[in-house]
């Protein structure tokens, strides 16, 4: 994957596809994170997952609120886009949110246009 080029298809996307794609992430990688606990509350397998996917998860939501709410200070296009897909030291880490972020694409690409409809 080259980085560059998802730096830019992201960034040429309208606000409200940049928004659907990173709530379609969203849920592709809190999907990815249930491998990391079990059916019970103390049945956590891997705790440092399951924190990495939640701090991501808590940038990215704020990061939509902003986007969509148009907030100028909110971070840059390839600031967001090297946070979740440069390489990582924690391989297993970063192979939790490729896959989390192809099946976002391939989910997205789906999707012919985005419509709005004004009544």
């Amino acid at each position: 994957m080259n980085l560059q080029s998802e730096i830019d298809y992201f960034s040429e996307l309208p606000t409200l596809d940049q928004a659907r794609l990173i709530a379609v992430f969203l849920h592709e990688l809190t999907a990815e994170a249930r491998g990391t606990y079990g059916a019970g509350n103390d049945q956590v397998h891997d705790g440092a997952r399951l924190r990495f996917v939640n701090e991501i998860v808590c940038r990215l939501a704020r990061f939509l609120e902003q986007l969509l709410a148009d907030d100028t200070s909110r971070p840059a296009n390839d600031v967001v886009m090297r946070m979740l897909l440069a390489a990582r030291q924690d391989k297993a880490a970063e192979r939790l949110v490729m896959t989390a972020y192809r099946r976002a694409i391939h989910g997205f690409d789906r999707y012919d246009t985005t419509m709005t409809i004004d009544n």
